[in-house]
Parts: structure tokens; C-alpha cells; sequence
């Protein structure tokens, strides 16, 4: 009962801490979203193969390898959509009845999932599958982009995971296979395995791994430019069940943990295990809402040109509370080896004889330190290798794996806190922009299939939009990225995506494409248009580019554009479309220069639109809509659209009156608060659709509507086609029909038109006239169905409803008719 209300208290503080009091943090919106059918997307997919989540990129052989389910691919890396070669691997059936005996499904388990590829050499790769819960690795030999197994399969456990739907983690450093997954069926022993020349795993204790979750594995070359001698690491990123903290529930903590390239193991303790396997935690959490993202995803490293400026990019998500949630964390080499050369270690004691507490170790560390590498220092003492190490070095870390310190992020802060986002993967580009300097743009996948690329700042996190990757919302389980091609590859459950980094065509003009803050993309103004600035043929002078802030202002002018003529019926609604620049972007609406407010019973303001109740005279007049963005604390405005109404009983005045084509908005008439930098500008409408064209169109379609509706009435009513009861009896009258029924059809349309549309339509048929509500689109509400139900009077009333009701029709064949009489 306790446990049940402190989980229940848990969760309401922390719902609390993140609708009070940073709400602001987790609104991070981006700007742009791109639709699956613009986001110039090349997709691959075969039929009857599925899982496509395992990638690897082969620059020189200008090939995507991608692992799936009994079959491996090799694709153009140009264009995906072009399958240069395939090799099929399926279980046998002999492999797939041992697994259905051991309880596992025939069609998901029971299959080959390819899950490790890793380059042996320049032709041959290492490439291991679950075999139906019997992991099995082979060799594969490129040779003129064709792929071939050697069809030499031998038992990998512990190098690739049993289960295809378990989470693992492998690298090739230099020719040594290392690997993080479960080393038996049921997946209760984790590991971390160093195989094919210099075997070491780790000791089975849970102290050292706990039920873990393995998310990443690469190498550093430390070695590099090392002074003191010291030696290449492997980094592990995992997540698992803490050790040291006593709660309610099973509390999932990130580690990093880390062991030596040239580890050979102890000589008596620790032989043929890791000596130099130690852990820390990483620590993700905003300060503001004291809120930590504790379950590690996926990890990216962004190698510099010295190895000590390299940054770990990592995305957590929260164990409890919004389950919707997403962090991104960057952290320093300098704070990585702070704390593992030199921080505190935990230590375990036991209290009340029976349970193990984690504190802070106080006593003296042996020497050489516990875990560190062999340096010059060590060398110097008299210990070569690992073999040489003291019982008492090696008996210390192995009871304490675990550093007291934690490992923090750059700034103590994450760069990108999201909500109501998933992310899975992570792959991020460093990219040179305009003015020389270099910007991380953040690749980030989605579990529902949706790519954001985000802009890391020094103060801020900017998500410069989001591309939907597939037409079915399915995870993002791999992305690879090539700075080289400028490309994104992507793999899924059922297809592989490739994806430009960057579709600068998508900005239609300067102001755009300089709000989007793109490091890739400019606007050239040479030839008015936002371009790749990477290409070799761009001018940097002739850009047009603000990274920092977004600030348009050196934009040239260009053209105006007229503002569109409307027709209104006093008494009706009109509808006036306004699409805005971008998600970010608000609508402000102005009249005759003034601005129209958001609340009032005479208008409705909906996201693409305004909607104006019972229009009359004083509606006349000049209707501009505002984009208005806030860009580093500075309001930015543009004209998207430009209406000017007028009434047909003021057409002459009108005609003579004209329309204005260039408007001097400035922040004030705007409705914009004034401050130094604000700025309006005009930008190019897209053409909108309108189906009133003018009065005299209307009327020449509602006269030819009803001449063609009076002669086919005429025809059936001699052919004898209208029902007994219509007809008059005797011949006089029946020559005398057509026009009696004419005369009445048009006096009970006048009568029908005047009841329904109320007195201002009285006599419009005489006039042969139709007082529709003037709209600037089709159906302007339809797609704003869900946000706004505001019925649209007297809309396409020539098609709402017939024109002429008959109660009954009873066709009669005329042939018949006179041969009876």
C-alpha cells in the first residue's frame, strides 16, 4: 500500500514539475514539416523480406549493406532503389524444428536476422544472424559490388544475440571482434566478449552487469599523440537495473563503461576476464524541472581531428512519468576520463546481515590504480601488461567496477528536451556554414517514423523541421549518415529510406530560407534561389545566411504582388484563405491596416484562414494577413496574403477605384509590438483557387442551367414521361403543358429560393442571379474539419439542392402507349 502511494506521488510531482514549471523547455516545435510525398525520399524494399535494421555504409565501394530477415542486400549508394546484389541465408528446416521445440514461433523467431556486419578487410566482411535462436557467423566476399557468403558458418555465441528482438552492441578493432549481448538461450548471462585472437568477457557477477540493456560499442584512439603512452579504449553504452539505490521498483540507470585495447586479463585473479573493466553512470536531466531521463537509446559519436575534442551525442528517454518524452545529452572526452582516471569508487558493504549497501569508497586505492590502462608510468614500475598486475590491483576491481562519480553532460544541462517524441536513433553532422564556422545539425529518428534535424546552438536547441520517412507510422531501428553524399539512410521494420540532409528548394524565398537557420542551405542572389551552399560552383559572398539568430533583413526586395479582388453579398460569410510560413509562424490579420483582434463575434480566425459573419458594406476594403515569427527575441512579419472585398451593388465605384499594389506595413499598423530590428516585409502568395469569378459569370451558368433544365423538362413531358397526376387531362390542355408546368416550375422555384434563403434572395431568379458566399477556395473548411465546424451559408446552392422537386417520376415507353390506344 506504501509502495503504491509513493509511485502514485512520484508520478503527480513529476506531471506537475512539467506542466508548471518549465513548459517553455519542452516546446521545442519545429519549424518546417515536410510530408512524405516532398521529402525526395528513394525508398527499397523486397518482397516477402522484412527488417531491414541493420545498416552499414561502404564509401569505397560505393555500396549500402543492409542486413534483414534470411537475406542480405548490397545497394547503390547513389540510389537505393537500385539493388546491385543479394544473398539469401535462410535456417534450414532442421534449425527451425530445434527452435519450435523450444517453444519459439516458426514465422518471427525461428528465421535468420541478420544483426552483425563489420568489415574483416577491403573485400571481406564478418556477418552473423540468429540462425532461429542459434546464432551463427560467416564470412562475405564483395567482389565487383556482388556479395557471396564462403558458406563457412560457425556457432557465435556471445557475438550475436539470440533473440532478434534483443538489444546488442558490436565493433572491429583491428581485426578482434568485440561484442556486448547475451551469451545463452534465455538471455539471462550478458556479456562482454572480445573474440577471434585475444578471448576476454566479463565476469558473471551483478555488479558489473545487472540485467542490462546494450545500446552502443566503438572504439578511441587514445593512443594517438598520448604522451604518457596510454592505450586505445572501448566504450560501452548500456542501460540497467541499479545496484546502488534502494527504491520501491527496479530503477534502470545509463552507464558508460569502458575496458583497454591491450587488456590480456590477470595472471591467477581475473584470468582470461577483463582487468580493466570499470562503469560510471551518465547523468541527462534539465535543472529546471529536476527531471532526470534515465534509459539511454542510442548513442553518436562525433570524431574530431584531435581525439580529445570528441563529443558522445546520446538520446534518453524517462523510465517513468510522460513515456512521450525525449532528451538529447552531449558529453566531453575531458569529463569521461575525469571521472574514470580519477574519480571516487563505490564500494559495497553489508548491513543488518542481509543486505548490500553502495557507498563512496574512503579507503586507500592500490597502485597501480585499479582499471587504468598500462602507460609509461606503469611500464616504468615494472609492469609490462595486464598479466603482470598485482592480486591485490586485480581483486579491487573486481569488487568495485563501479565509479562513485557521475558522468555529466556539456553545460550540465541536455541540448534538446522534446515532448510528445520518442526518438530511437541519433546521427549528427558537423557542417561549415556561410561564415565559416562549424554547427552540429542533430539527425533524430522517431518511433513513429518521422526524421527531426535540430540545429545545437550554445544557448539554444533549434528543430529546423521534420520529415515523415514512410507512409505508416513504424520506429526508425537505424540511421547512417554520409557527410560525403550529403545523404541519410534509414532502416525499418518493412523498407530502407534514403534522405537528403537538406531540400533547400522547399524555402520559396529569401525570408524563408534565412528564418529556417539551415547551416546547408543559403540564398543566392544571383539567382533568387535557396541553394545547397556546399556545392562547389556557390559563391559564399552572394549568400544570404543567419545561423545565429535568423535575422532576414539583408534579404533583397523584390517584386509585390497585387492584392486579390473578392466579391461579397451583404448578409453572407465570407472565407478568406492564409496558409502560414511555418509552424512556428502566428496569424495577424489586418484591415485596412489595422489589426483585426483574435476575439470578436464578428470574425472566426482558424489556422489557415478567416472566416468574416455577415458580411455588409463596412467589410469593404483592403485585408492583409501577417506571418509573424519571433526570432532571438525579435518579431519578424510578412505578408502571406492580400484580399481587397468589395460589394456588387458598389461595382461601378469600384471599378473606377484601384486596388492597391504595394502596401508600407510597418510594426506599428501590423498590430506588432515596436523594438528595435522589427521588421515587415511582403511575400509571394500562392495562387488560390476562386470559383467567383464574376457577377456575370454566375449569372450567364444559372441562365444556361435552367434553359437546359426547361428543355429536357419538355421533352419528357411530350415524349409523356411526367407522372398521371401532373398531367392535364384532355388534348387542349396537353398542348398547352409544356408552358403551363414551365410557368409553375419557375413560380415554385422563386417561392422554394425565397422561403430557404430568407428575403435579401427574393426575386434573384428573375434577376436571373445567384448570391453565393464568396470563398477563395473550394472547400476552404474541409481540411480544418477536426478545429473549426462553421457552416458556409448559401454555398454552392445550384448544387445543394434540386432546382425543380417532382414527387413522383413513373417512365412510361411511348411505343407501348400508342399501340394500346
Amino acid at each position: 500500500m506504501l509502495k503504491g502511494f509513493v509511485f502514485l506521488f512520484h508520478n503527480l510531482l513529476i506531471r506537475f514539475l512539467l506542466h508548471s514549471q518549465a513548459s517553455h523547455i519542452l516546446d521545442c516545435t519545429p519549424r518546417k514539416t515536410v510530408n512524405y510525398e516532398d521529402a525526395n525520399l528513394k525508398i527499397f524494399a523486397e518482397q516477402g523480406i522484412s527488417n531491414y535494421s541493420t545498416l552499414l555504409l561502404s564509401e569505397e565501394h560505393d555500396l549500402l549493406l543492409v542486413g534483414a530477415r534470411d537475406a542480405i542486400f548490397a545497394l547503390n549508394i547513389e540510389n537505393i532503389s537500385d539493388c546491385v546484389s543479394q544473398e539469401m541465408w535462410p535456417v534450414s528446416e532442421q534449425k527451425q524444428k530445434e527452435c519450435m521445440y523450444k517453444g519459439k514461433s516458426q514465422e518471427t523467431d525461428c528465421r535468420n536476422y541478420i544483426r552483425i556486419l563489420h568489415w574483416l578487410s577491403k573485400t571481406r566482411m564478418y556477418v552473423c544472424g540468429t540462425n532461429a535462436f542459434q546464432p551463427t557467423c560467416d564470412n562475405l566476399v564483395i567482389n565487383n559490388g556482388k556479395i557471396q557468403l564462403e558458406k563457412n558458418p560457425e556457432e557465435s555465441k556471445g557475438q550475436c544475440p539470440f533473440d532478434p528482438t534483443q538489444k546488442y552492441a558490436s565493433v572491429m578493432v583491428d581485426g578482434e571482434f568485440y561484442s556486448a549481448t547475451a551469451n545463452n538461450f534465455l538471455g539471462s548471462e550478458p556479456i562482454l566478449l572480445r573474440s577471434l585472437k585475444n578471448n576476454l568477457r566479463t565476469e558473471y557477477k551483478t555488479s558489473w552487469l545487472n540485467e542490462p540493456n546494450f545500446i552502443y560499442l566503438d572504439v578511441i584512439q587514445e593512443s594517438k599523440d598520448a604522451t604518457d603512452g596510454d592505450d586505445d579504449k572501448i566504450y560501452l553504452f548500456f542501460s540497467e537495473t541499479a545496484v546502488e539505490f534502494e527504491f520501491y521498483n527496479k530503477l534502470l540507470v545509463s552507464r558508460i563503461a569502458r575496458v583497454c585495447k591491450g587488456d590480456l586479463g590477470g595472471q591467477r585473479t581475473l584470468q582470461r576476464k577483463w582487468t580493466t573493466f570499470l562503469k560510471a553512470s551518465l547523468m541527462c536531466s534539465a535543472p529546471e524541472i529536476n527531471f532526470p531521463f534515465n534509459i539511454i537509446q542510442d548513442v553518436f559519436v562525433l570524431r574530431a581531428t584531435n581525439w580529445r575534442n570528441n563529443i558522445f551525442y546520446a538520446v534518453f528517454t524517462p523510465q517513468w512519468g510522460k513515456q512521450d518524452m525525449s532528451a538529447v545529452c552531449a558529453f566531453g572526452m575531458s569529463k569521461i576520463q575525469e571521472v574514470f582516471n580519477a574519480g571516487k569508487f563505490k564500494s559495497p558493504i553489508t548491513v543488518e546481515q542481509s543486505r548490500v549497501k553502495w557507498v563512496m569508497y574512503s579507503g586507500t586505492v592500490p597502485v597501480p590504480r585499479p582499471g587504468a590502462c598500462i602507460n609509461s608510468n606503469i611500464r616504468q614500475s615494472g609492469f609490462k601488461t595486464s598479466l603482470d598486475l598485482p592480486d591485490k590491483t586485480l581483486q579491487f576491481v573486481r569488487d568495485h567496477p563501479l565509479m562513485d562519480d557521475l558522468v555529466t553532460p556539456i553545460n550540465n544541462r541536455p541540448k534538446l528536451i522534446k515532448q510528445g517524441v520518442k526518438y530511437t536513433q541519433i546521427v549528427v553532422d558537423r557542417v561549415t556554414a556561410a561564415n565559416l564556422k562549424e554547427y552540429d545539425v542533430i539527425f533524430l529518428g522517431t518511433d513513429s517514423g518521422y526524421l527531426h534535424k535540430a540545429l545545437s546552438l550554445e544557448r539554444e536547441m533549434f528543430i529546423i523541421e521534420e520529415v515523415q520517412l514512410f507512409l505508416s507510422a513504424e520506429p526508425v531501428q537505424n540511421l547512417q549518415l554520409s557527410s560525403k553524399r550529403g545523404q541519410l539512410y534509414v532502416g525499418s521494420p518493412s523498407v530502407v529510406a534514403q534522405v537528403p540532409v537538406a531540400i533547400c528548394t522547399q524555402y520559396i524565398d529569401c525570408w524563408d530560407c534565412v528564418l529556417s537557420r539551415d547551416p546547408y542551405c543559403g540564398w543566392d542572389k544571383m539567382t533568387s534561389q535557396c541553394v545547397y551552399i556546399s556545392k562547389k560552383n556557390i559563391d559564399i559572398q552572394n549568400l544570404v545566411q543567419n545561423i545565429e539568430n535568423g535575422d532576414p533583413s539583408k534579404c533583397p526586395s523584390h517584386e509585390m504582388y497585387k492584392a486579390e479582388k473578392q466579391i461579397i453579398i451583404p448578409g453572407n460569410n465570407m472565407v478568406l484563405n492564409c496558409y502560414p510560413a511555418s509552424n512556428l509562424a502566428q496569424m495577424q490579420w489586418l484591415h485596412k491596416r489595422r489589426a483585426i483582434p483574435a476575439v470578436d463575434s464578428r470574425y472566426f480566425h482558424f489556422n489557415v484562414g478567416l472566416i468574416i459573419f455577415n458580411v455588409s458594406a463596412e467589410d469593404e476594403g483592403q485585408y492583409d494577413c501577417l506571418s509573424v515569427e519571433t526570432v532571438a527575441g525579435k518579431l519578424l512579419s510578412q505578408v502571406t496574403a492580400s484580399y481587397f472585398l468589395y460589394s456588387s451593388t458598389y461595382k461601378s465605384r469600384v471599378d473606377q477605384h484601384p486596388v492597391p499594389t504595394k502596401t508600407d506595413l510597418g510594426a506599428k499598423s501590423a498590430g506588432v509590438p515596436t523594438s528595435p530590428g522589427n521588421t515587415v516585409r511582403r511575400g509571394n502568395l500562392p495562387m488560390i483557387q476562386n470559383y467567383l469569378q464574376t457577377e456575370l459569370t454566375l449569372k450567364g451558368f444559372l441562365v444556361l442551367f435552367i434553359m437546359m433544365f426547361v428543355l429536357l423538362l419538355a421533352w419528357n413531358i411530350y415524349k409523356g414521361h411526367v407522372p398521371i397526376p401532373l398531367r392535364p387531362s384532355g388534348n387542349e390542355n396537353a398542348r398547352r403543358a409544356p408552358a403551363t408546368i414551365l410557368n409553375n416550375s419557375v413560380q415554385q422555384l422563386e417561392e422554394k429560393t425565397t422561403l430557404s434563403e430568407g428575403p435579401q434572395l427574393k426575386g434573384a431568379l428573375n434577376n436571373v442571379d445567384l448570391p453565393l458566399t464568396s470563398i477563395s477556395d473550394a472547400n476552404p473548411l474541409e481540411k480544418n474539419s477536426n478545429n473549426n465546424s462553421v457552416p458556409l451559408e448559401n454555398a454552392n446552392s445550384s448544387c445543394a439542392r434540386p432546382l425543380l422537386v417532382l414527387d413522383e417520376l413513373e417512365y412510361i415507353d411511348a411505343d407501348q402507349t400508342e399501340s394500346k390506344a
